[in-house]
């Protein structure tokens, strides 16, 4: 006897707290389905592993990644860029980046004992307070320091 199961099926989602459509049955087991009545039954099947539910389906995100991680450095040419370079790098940031790596070759000269320690915090007060430009400068400031 065929039995109709699409009263079970609600009866499961609403147990499950799913949507109907995610309700799967084992082919071999609907005659047990059909037999249950009560929630306890169903209950019982569910754990027993003939009764189950699927995953939601979404969209895919997939294609897109793949097109975006295509596109990632396309459109970031010099003809593109608009606004001054403090527009698109601001001064703070430039100079953050700027007085760190001064610092780290500071250490390193240090840890080297390519300067002695005296030597090394002038110099770092000179990059703190602004006076040095560059890490070329630093380096015309430490064999000026050394010649001393």
């Amino acid at each position: 006897m065929v039995v109709n199961i699409r009263k079970k099926r609600e009866l499961v989602a609403r147990i499950l707290g799913v949507g109907v459509n995610r309700v799967r049955f084992e082919p071999d087991k609907l005659e047990d389905v059909g037999d249950s009545i009560t929630r306890d039954n169903i209950r019982s099947l569910v754990n027993s592993g003939a009764i189950w539910t699927v995953k939601t389906r979404g969209t895919s995100r997939g294609r897109a990644h793949e097109k975006r991680a295509v596109w990632k450095t396309h459109g970031k040419g010099p003809g593109s860029k608009k606004g001054k370079m403090g527009a698109r790098t601001g001064k703070k940031q430039v100079y953050v980046v700027r007085v760190r790596s001064m610092r780290y070759h500071l250490k390193v000269m240090k840890d080297r004992k390519d300067i002695a320690n005296d030597v090394y915090w002038h110099l770092y007060k000179q990059v703190n307070g602004g006076h040095v430009r560059s890490l070329a400068h630093l380096r015309e400031l430490v064999s000026a320091a050394k010649t001393h």
